[in-house]
């Protein structure tokens, strides 16, 4: 059996595919992790989220920011639907959009398989958190997004604080962990996320670190496949592989293989992006203006 994680799809049918027909998938023999953000932004949600769905019983998914939007969402009223983008309105008015997101909504937000040796997050881990302690807070959110109250929980998930805590409880504990599993990219040592910070590593505030890179942090005794971060590209290090590799943006869509000690990555074209439209040029009469007042100001 051939194991490959793939990054975020967002809604790119088209690259997608190129992947599965790049790596050869079989779904009798293969199996694939896809690191969440199944939708938005990609024009083409309801198809690539009906793709996924139909290679259920050969994947597992793990739920990225934009997958638990979409589910809030849907528990709201129609008039409130009809408000968001057009491509995830194409999902929550589909004749199919109950069984979809049924199955969504019975997604894991940690995926971890010990005799792989491989765990699977949409965006990072909270510094101190082993990988067991990581399995017992998915696990907590998990069961309550499956349950009676999930309207409560997706209804009170945004939202930038608290920051994760042990002694948290309620609405705060499960927002902590929510945005840890799904928005985490640059935090203090402490583990407060940075929500503003998500340019490449190098740039940031100081006192601030990549999630996986916080001095102190936890031993973890299994490497971790994770998406969300398209700025960061294709990373390799500290036993972290992250593969968002901007899809969506243009970039490329990735698909590492996990199930040998020999890196492999396949990359296949992204979405093809419209060329943005070139910036105005300044006449050169506005140019000696603007030189004559900076002159005057430093005068």
């Amino acid at each position: 059996m051939t194991v490959w994680a793939i990054g975020d799809l967002q809604g790119c049918l088209d690259p997608t595919r190129r992947l599965l027909d790049a790596i050869r998938f079989d779904p009798a023999q293969d199996r694939l992790w896809f690191c969440g953000d199944l939708v938005n932004r990609g024009g083409e949600s309801l198809e690539t989220l009906r793709l996924v769905h139909s290679l259920r019983d050969s994947c597992v998914v793990t739920l990225g920011n934009h997958d638990l939007s979409l589910l809030a969402i849907a528990e709201r009223e129609p008039d409130e639907q009809r408000k968001v983008n057009p491509d995830l309105q194409s999902v929550l008015f589909a004749d199919d959009r109950d069984e979809l997101l049924d199955w969504l909504r019975g997604q894991p937000l940690m995926h971890v398989d010990r005799a792989l040796g491989w765990a699977m997050v949409h965006a990072g881990l909270a510094p101190k958190w082993t990988i067991s302690m990581a399995e017992r807070h998915a696990h907590e959110v998990e069961l309550r997004l499956r349950g009676d109250d999930r309207r409560k929980l997706l209804r009170n998930m945004y939202g930038d604080e608290p920051m994760w805590s042990p002694r948290l409880a309620g609405n705060e504990r499960d927002r902590a962990i929510i945005n840890v599993f799904t928005r985490m990219r640059y935090c203090s040592p402490r583990g407060r996320i940075d929500f503003d910070e998500k340019g490449t590593p190098g740039a940031q505030q100081p006192g601030l670190y990549p999630w996986y890179e916080v001095p102190g942090r936890a031993e973890r005794d299994l490497r971790i496949v994770c998406g969300h971060w398209s700025a960061l590209g294709l990373m390799i290090a500290h036993g972290v592989h992250a593969i968002d590799t901007g899809a969506v943006w243009g970039g490329k869509l990735t698909a590492l293989r996990l199930d040998t000690d020999e890196l492999r990555v396949v990359q296949v074209r992204g979405r093809d992006v419209p060329a943005a439209p070139p910036k105005p040029r300044k006449s050169q009469s506005r140019r000696r203006d603007q030189r004559r007042k900076r002159g005057k100001a430093s005068a």
